[in-house]
């Protein structure tokens, strides 16, 4: 399974932020611009809350489980894979997420006078704030779940001549 990249998921944020940007002010030229729900954030922030509490729990029992304590329980590699999986699929949407109401609080900081738009512009910005909280999440799920190097397959092995 491929890591994570910082690279890819600020190209992903960019690109979702221009196109939301381009096309907020397209919509607002030819209508009303649709309202930036007050449930993104919190749904991003229930996402990171998941995610986190998930790698803390994986964390402590596979650190019970190297020390060896006679009350770990034992951490299913398939339930580790899956949420390995489920960090990494919520780091690129959160990303996608997280440009897009980004690119969309960006046009609306032309507006801040009007306190309904103000209000819309600070839901963006939470939106952005709490979709960076979920790729931070994924990368620590990500090191949690990284297998450690195994040098010492290696080490039996006579060089090549």
């Amino acid at each position: 399974m491929k890591q994570l990249r910082i690279r890819t998921l600020a190209g992903l944020f960019a690109v979702a932020g221009v196109l939301s940007w381009s096309g907020a002010r397209l919509w607002d030229s030819l209508g009303t611009l649709p309202r930036v729900p007050l449930a993104a954030p919190i749904v991003l922030a229930v996402i990171a809350v998941v995610l986190l509490a998930t790698a803390l729990s994986l964390r402590s029992r596979l650190r019970a489980q190297r020390e060896r304590r006679p009350d770990a329980k034992g951490v299913d590699p398939m339930m580790a894979a899956r949420a390995l999986v489920f960090g990494q699929a919520s780091a690129l949407v959160a990303a996608l997420v997280a440009g897009m109401y980004g690119g969309v609080g960006v046009f609306m900081l032309e507006f801040l006078d009007i306190p309904a738009r103000r209000d819309q512009a600070i839901y963006a910005g939470l939106s952005v704030l709490m979709g960076i909280a979920v790729i931070a999440a994924a990368f620590f799920m990500e090191r949690v779940c990284k297998l450690p190097e195994d040098d010492d397959e290696d080490a039996g092995a006579a060089p090549a001549a």
